[in-house]
């Protein structure tokens, strides 16, 4: 199905404003200095990148996009999107940890930032916005316009304006897709949580590690998998080894999946369409064997991911967000109850294992672009969290982490590695181990 780019036309002299989806909605209540929401998409072109062609690619970028040209206000009853209008954000060299709350006020009223660093091109998105599918045509189109901007031969060869493939659709297919009268489906029982010692407060730990998908694909057919199925039952499998030590524990280790609706539904929506479900393991016996967590997380996850279920976890979520009783409550008590029913929510993973895909890339470009990066920060009672993207024929699995030690994350590329795989470490300098 071919993608259409839709966008909205305001009439002359109005400000435009949008509403957020359902899933936004939560992001504004919770979100903070200890829990930002703020994920990370970058890109590592093959020469360094120049500070002001990048600004000047964003400039021209940002008006295209009416999903990022967006500020944050406060209603009454809900948070709403309004135009900003004003210029992009400055584009910075990279001196923070990542993913670091983002102070509007200070960033021109804009929910995003983009930085760089040496070759690496990073965006910082606010996940009240969009999530990873948003992230990828932002920060895809930035870097095609930057690249035209040095490279002026490739503005003769792709053009300059938006690929074909790039959405700017805009509607709640959340809303669109609901139906009525739907149980819940969403996990509350506590799970295990890892709890090991922290690094300083404010630090990050990265470990990205590359790992070629032909070899992976390879490694997941001996099992009889998805790749997503082999990494989240890794991540599982070393959680159990090295945090339970193989023992007994009445409490599941249980780690949350994100799945893009967008493939079900046929939307091509830029805005969050994702919801989550858990892949569950109950360390009932001390001598469980790999292969046989991988068995039990296949099933857990191939159980939940279908259609009529996914529906059935959004369709209770927006079914209170329609609630004519709800709607009329002050925007100041219902953040209070958000806040309350995701403290009690939030327990329920060990962590979360995500997915961003494959991402594709014009053959124009392909020669400038070595490799993607994606990760996500932590939440409560979550200091570990995985994410997957790859490109071409490399995977990379990103464990953004809070925790002194590495010892999962070590556990879960020696697994691979002794699966077949050669797996390279790239680490932000906080592990020396």
């Amino acid at each position: 199905m071919k993608k259409v780019r839709q966008k909205a036309t305001p009439l002359k002299g109005t400000i435009r404003w949008d509403k957020l989806d359902n899933t936004a909605h939560l992001f504004p209540a919770i979100a903070g200095e200890s829990m930002t929401n703020i994920y990370r998409i970058s890109v590592t072109l093959t020469e360094e990148i120049q500070p002001d062609l990048l600004q000047q690619a964003l400039d021209i970028v940002l008006p295209k996009f009416d999903g990022f040209n967006l500020r944050l206000r406060r209603g009454v009853f809900w948070f709403y999107f309004e135009e900003n209008g004003k210029p992009a954000p400055k584009v910075k060299e990279e001196n923070t940890f990542p993913c670091r709350y983002i102070k509007a006020n200070r960033n021109r009223s804009y929910l995003f930032q983009v930085s760089y660093y040496g070759k690496r091109i990073n965006l910082e998105v606010f996940h009240v916005l969009t999530d990873g599918m948003g992230g990828l045509n932002f920060i895809r189109e930035l870097t095609y316009q930057y690249l035209r901007l040095v490279h002026p031969q490739l503005k003769d060869i792709a053009g300059d304006t938006l690929s074909e493939s790039t959405s700017l659709n805009r509607e709640d297919s959340f809303i669109k897709n609901y139906k009525r009268s739907k149980p819940s489906g969403f996990k509350t029982e506590k799970a295990y949580l890892i709890k090991k010692d922290k690094l300083p407060e404010g630090e990050f730990g990265v470990i990205h590690g590359r790992i070629p998908v032909s070899q992976l694909k390879e490694i997941c057919h001996r099992y009889g998998v998805s790749i997503n199925e082999y990494l989240v039952a890794d991540f599982i499998w070393s959680t159990y080894v090295e945090c339970l030590h193989r023992m007994v524990e009445k409490r599941p280790i249980r780690v949350a999946v994100p799945v893009n609706l967008r493939p079900y539904f046929e939307s091509v929506t830029t805005k969050n369409f994702f919801v989550m479900v858990s892949a569950e393991f109950k360390a009932d016996r001390e001598d469980y064997t790999f292969p046989e967590v991988v068995e039990i997380v296949k099933n857990s996850l191939r159980s939940q991911i279908n259609k009529e279920h996914l529906e059935d976890l959004f369709s209770y979520s927006v079914s209170n967000q329609k609630n004519k009783w709800m709607r009329p409550i002050p925007l100041f008590l219902k953040n209070i109850a958000m806040r309350v029913v995701y403290s009690k929510s939030a327990t329920a993973n060990t962590a979360t294992v995500t997915n961003v895909g494959n991402i594709t890339i014009e053959d124009a470009y392909k020669p400038y672009i070595d490799i993607f990066h994606a990760f996500i920060p932590m939440s409560k009672g979550q200091s570990m969290k995985g994410t997957i993207v790859s490109y071409e024929d490399t995977l990379v699995f990103t464990f953004s982490s809070l925790f002194a030690h590495a010892s999962v994350q070590r556990r879960f590329f020696t697994t691979i590695a002794e699966d077949g795989a050669d797996v390279k470490i790239e680490t932000n300098g906080v592990y020396y181990e």
